[in-house]
């Protein structure tokens, strides 16, 4: 999962190196945290959240498989 996050993510950016993904796992769910330079924000999160969303929602049905709530925050 977090392989399929970085793929999606540095193919936006235009800083792939700055690209770090933090995955904190408990019983109920699995909590990923996208950390991107600061001038790539924008691209990952898109007008309106649109990109930020279809980002989240590829995640969410990868996800779905392993019966986890999965969560993704997208930090600079």
């Amino acid at each position: 999962m977090k392989e399929l996050i970085e793929t999606i993510v540095k193919a936006l950016v235009d800083h792939p190196n700055d690209v770090t993904v933090s995955e904190k796992e408990t019983e109920k769910s699995i909590h990923f945290e996208l950390s991107v330079n600061k001038e790539d924000m924008g691209k990952v999160i898109g007008k309106q959240g649109r990109v930020a969303k279809a980002v989240r929602t590829v995640v969410y049905a990868a996800g779905a498989q392993q019966n986890k709530k999965i969560h993704l925050d997208i930090t600079e």
